[in-house]
């Protein structure tokens, strides 16, 4: 009970968090960056599900994140449907194929669930470049505003609510999910599986609703992606964005909910202020990951922690 209460309270500063940051940012610029934290975390929020608590590798996370930023593209511009419904309709049609493929891919472990998910990646993002009539090909397509009615979302201030809001909101159901006997029960597969189903959990249920569960998480973040910034191309659904996805999972720490949103953070967040170093700017992006990776190598929410208890005992 006392997890799920810090949980929350976690949640809850994360909340306040975003209330108070509008307030002393000194320019819509850092608005912007606030509001791709956030909508990568929704991202890394999904892949920790199924990576920090079903212990199931996905290094093919983008292709879900595509298909939810190529559906408010192709809806609106090619089939006349709303943004909105475009929206429902690629996170739908995500989960839909995640429920598909995961079924067979997920009886694969380790390295061969990687390479798996892998194809998988690289198939749904060769499909968006070679379908041109439909996605324009390598050069992308332009994404219309997303409208509700007669109100239309433009602006980073606008999107910087929407995308918290819904961290916010994903990040409760995370927890809740957590503390559930399905939480568990993950938990349980993470540990061992053959344990897992010694105990009478259905261990193939389980790692396929975390799958899904992490599409659909994947692809209501790409499509936020698209309309915020008004353009959708393949590299969108590309294999170093699954890398990415996966680098941010990591870095923040894997099974904690806190830990996707500091792992978005910095490695959004990082790139813009190593600028100052110009050429040598991914060089010292590299060297501060290798170093967050042997000092804190849980990751960094669970290092820190871990550090300040020994220090406090």
């Amino acid at each position: 009970m006392s997890a799920l209460l810090k949980s929350y309270g976690i949640v809850i500063a994360v909340a306040v968090l975003i209330v108070i940051l509008p307030l002393i940012l000194p320019s819509t610029f850092y608005l912007r960056i606030a509001a791709l934290v956030f909508i990568f975390s929704i991202a890394v929020l999904g892949l920790n599900l199924l990576m920090g608590f079903a212990g199931q590798v996905s290094l093919g996370h983008a292709g879900f994140f595509g298909i939810g930023a190529y559906a408010v593209a192709i809806g609106p511009t090619h089939l006349g449907v709303p943004s909105w419904v475009s929206l429902i309709a690629g996170v739908t049609l995500a989960g839909a194929l995640a429920f598909v493929v995961g079924r067979p891919i997920l009886r694969l472990k380790g390295h061969y669930l990687a390479v798996a998910t892998l194809g998988m990646g690289l198939l749904i993002a060769m499909v968006l470049t070679n379908e041109a009539r439909w996605t324009g090909g390598p050069d992308g397509m332009p994404v219309p505003r997303l409208q509700l009615f007669d109100w239309t979302a433009r602006g980073s201030i606008t999107w910087y609510w929407i995308s918290g809001v819904t961290l916010v909101i994903a990040a409760l159901i995370a927890v809740n999910l957590i503390a559930s006997p399905t939480g568990r029960a993950l938990r349980a597969i993470h540990d061992s599986e053959v344990a897992s189903k010694v105990l009478g959990i259905d261990v193939a249920r389980y790692k396929l609703l975390a799958f899904v569960l992490s599409a659909i998480y994947a692809a209501l973040a790409g499509a936020y992606l698209a309309l915020f910034d008004g353009l959708v191309t393949p590299a969108t659904a590309g294999f170093l964005r699954s890398i990415e996805f996966v680098t941010m999972a990591v870095l923040g720490g894997l099974g904690s909910i806190l830990g996707s949103i500091v792992g978005a953070a910095i490695l959004t967040v990082l790139p813009q202020v190593l600028t100052v170093f110009h050429d040598y700017e991914h060089i010292a992006l590299g060297l501060i990951m290798i170093a967050f990776m042997i000092f804190l190598r849980a990751g960094t929410v669970p290092g820190l922690v871990a550090l300040f208890t020994r220090r406090s005992s």
